[in-house]
């Protein structure tokens, strides 16, 4: 039997410099209202993420956030500490990076993402004004060259049409690409897109079913939304490798939570970890193991009791 999993995102935070991706919650209004300039996470805040992660089976999908929240030294140490939870390499999707950040952080990062969202150059252009495909498609190339994995996330839904996927098949061969994320749109208030439905099951499903078979060995990650989960049967058997995008955490436990484990073993995979048990371990052991100083594995530990409360309470 095939196995199948969540993939976890941990946000740096929560401001982008950019700040004008049209279907983006991150360019309304009240969102930069809400989230000043430079707003970040706390250090313990993220790595309390990645140990429960780890220690719940959650496979780390990418570290990601706004465009230039941080500096680059900040980003290697963020990796640095989320890689030793994880005792593996990890991916990053934090906008384009040149050869010196790629050289700081390949200790500790094995794949580099980029948001290209829809490879239509003219629908892209209009959607993400600030943030042309070149670049992306220029970092991919050069992180090949020095021996990182390399994906990218696309999103389902925000004008495309059927015939688009040539040009994704294109981009995904000339790129050499070993992932890839699959989004369906999630209408956002105060966006142009708020009054938009998101993609159907079907056209969706569509998309990852001809994706697989185009390229049979590419990992293939979809997004859900809380409000859609009763589709994770379907994206399985269309060809999805693993799921991601679900509020694990804040759903951790709930009907959604347990949908998602039952319809992944009717689409004949085996879920690894969970989205509904908490296993009976000593988490303070957990981040005492932990190559950090002893004021952060403090704060961890609050923040970690704060957590566990809040899913054991769901």
């Amino acid at each position: 039997m095939k196995q199948t999993w969540f993939g976890r995102c941990i946000f740096v935070g929560w401001y982008c410099e950019k700040g004008s991706c049209k279907f983006c919650y991150r360019s309304t209004t009240s969102h930069k209202k809400k989230h000043a300039v430079k707003s970040r996470r706390s250090m313990a805040s993220m790595i309390t993420d990645a140990v429960i992660g780890k220690n719940l089976g959650w496979k780390f999908e990418y570290l990601t956030g706004g465009y230039s929240n941080w500096d680059i030294n900040d980003i290697v140490e963020i990796a640095k500490n989320i890689s030793n939870v994880y005792e593996d390499k990890i991916w990053i999707n934090l906008g384009v990076l040149d050869s010196s950040d790629m050289e700081k952080l390949k200790p500790y990062v094995k794949g580099i993402c980029a948001s290209i969202e829809t490879v239509d150059e003219k629908l892209h252009n209009k959607l993400c004004p600030d943030k042309p495909i070149k670049p992306y498609s220029d970092m991919l190339k050069l992180a090949k060259e020095k021996g990182f994995k390399t994906s990218i996330t696309i999103v389902i839904g925000l004008g495309e049409d059927k015939k688009d996927i040539d040009s994704l098949f294109n981009f995904i061969q000339e790129h050499k690409l070993d992932r890839i994320t699959f989004y369906a749109l999630k209408p956002v208030k105060g966006t142009e897109f708020e009054k938009t439905k998101s993609p159907s099951i079907e056209y969706y499903s569509w998309w990852i079913k001809e994706t697989r078979k185009r390229f049979p060995k590419l990992e293939i990650i979809a997004g859900l939304t809380p409000k859609k989960v009763d589709y994770v049967k379907e994206i399985l058997k269309a060809g999805a490798t693993a799921i991601t995008k679900f509020p694990a955490v804040r759903l951790f436990g709930s009907e959604k939570a347990e949908l998602i484990e039952k319809m992944a073993r009717e689409a004949g995979k085996e879920f690894v970890g969970t989205l509904t048990k908490l296993p009976k371990i000593d988490w303070n052991k957990k981040v005492d193991k932990l190559s950090l100083d002893k004021e952060l594995k403090e704060k961890i530990k609050v923040k970690l009791r704060l957590y566990l409360k809040k899913m054991k309470g769901n």
